[in-house]
């Protein structure tokens, strides 16, 4: 007998011993008058067996047919498998079965069936208390920026990584694959988050040099904050960038690498995909936006806080500047080039010992700013050679030693004897 089914005997065991009516027996189970009567006959007649549900230990009438849960743990081992890391979740596999086999089936249901079927097993982890940080209340407001290093392709590629942004009054995602955690594959998923949002107010990203430089002593006490290359364009933007002090602190974007780890590699490798420029395709076409369909939020807020980049070049705001001096010859050498400045026309922009910006965009093309001004310039083949000063012909001179010099003293001595 359950808890329900205990406290009914008592009470009617109370009517039997004449403590309560059956209207009062009715109103303390919280049942009808009549319900009660039928309960109480069948005390008398059966005892507390009578109390018990008559389908307990019975099939459910919604029960489904075991053909059918055959079937579906079938399919379930044969494509959703494997070791422990590698199998589908109950979840995940109850969606596929619905998108590839158009087979329905409810997740706790197939939970109960893999269990019971040894194809999934339950994984408690106890973890340390934290308390959850109250999420932003608008859209745009914060948005956590990271990168997921794993073996996303499995042995069919090589190991990459996952830039991944997530916004934290919403947890809407975006996402692209690159090979490193670079200042060029954080500044195309940024761009990719503009493009498609506008620009939010605030990232939050952890202290790699990538994103955030950490100032040396010698900056600290002359009090020069360092920019990185990431950090400049967002500058442009108008974005301001927050330091995480540790994984916790973001942990938005990093509960959304596990469930990346976890469905992003069984959907590609259902996919069959072996590259990342693959893989990319395949965020971008579905997978973004079937992961935000499900797992997005709406915000507390209203108000979208992104402003669009009306007015603005994104190719001249995602690009590395650096300022370079120019020569006495008029050339700035940036890594193993050497741009020769055209000096006709250009000499109220720039002199020599002057400073220039150098701006290198993604194609690899260059362009040379002074106070904003674009200059003209062009690419030498090779590195400009110092002239050699010309050694002048000295001239030969005879000059007689001095009557008194050393050399003629053995002379001036013999003539003396």
């Amino acid at each position: 007998m359950n808890e329900k089914e205990t406290r009914r005997a008592g009470v009617l065991d109370r009517v039997k011993a004449e403590e309560l009516t059956q209207v009062e027996a009715a109103e303390i189970l919280g049942l009808s008058y009549r319900q009660t009567k039928r309960l109480y006959r069948r005390d008398l007649r059966l005892g507390v067996d009578g109390l018990i549900h008559g389908k307990v230990g019975k099939r459910s009438n919604h029960a489904k047919a075991a053909r059918f849960r055959r079937r579906v743990l079938a399919l379930v081992g044969k494509h959703y498998g494997g070791e422990p890391g590698e199998r589908f979740g109950p979840t995940l596999a109850a969606e596929h079965l619905a998108e590839d086999h158009g087979v329905v089936v409810d997740a706790e249901t197939l939970r109960r069936w893999m269990l019971e079927g040894g194809l999934w097993s339950r994984a408690r982890k106890r973890k340390p208390y934290r308390q959850r940080r109250l999420r932003r209340a608008h859209f745009g407001e914060l948005v956590q920026m990271d990168g997921s290093f794993e073996d996303w392709l499995e042995e069919r590629g090589p190991r990459g990584c996952l830039i991944h942004m997530v916004d934290d009054a919403t947890s809407t995602s975006l996402a692209t694959f690159t090979s490193e955690e670079t200042t060029w594959g954080v500044a195309e998923t940024l761009r990719a988050w503009v493009e498609k949002y506008g620009i939010p107010r605030a990232l939050y990203v952890d202290w790699k040099t990538v994103y955030l430089v950490q100032p040396s002593e010698r900056q600290q006490r002359e009090g020069i904050l360092p920019i990185s290359q990431f950090g400049g364009m967002c500058a442009k933007l108008g974005i301001e960038l927050i330091g995480a002090n540790s994984a916790q602190a973001k942990g938005r974007v990093e509960r959304g690498h596990g469930t990346h780890q976890d469905r992003l590699i069984k959907k590609m490798r259902l996919k069959k995909i072996t590259t990342y420029q693959q893989a990319n395709g395949f965020l971008a076409e579905s997978y973004l936006e079937g992961h935000n369909t499900r797992y997005a939020v709406a915000p507390r807020g209203r108000a979208d806080f992104h402003q669009p980049p009306a007015g603005l070049d994104l190719d001249q705001v995602f690009c590395l500047e650096e300022e370079r001096k120019v020569s006495n010859d008029w050339v700035v050498q940036y890594g193993r080039r050497w741009l020769q400045i055209e000096a006709e026309g250009q000499r109220a922009l720039v002199g020599a010992g002057s400073k220039v910006v150098v701006r290198e965009h993604r194609d690899g093309s260059l362009a040379l700013l002074r106070g904003g001004a674009r200059l003209r310039w062009h690419e030498l083949a090779e590195r400009p050679r110092a002239k050699q000063p010309v050694a002048k012909p000295r001239a030969v001179t005879h000059r007689k030693p001095a009557p008194e010099h050393p050399w003629r003293k053995p002379f001036l001595a013999a003539q003396a004897r």
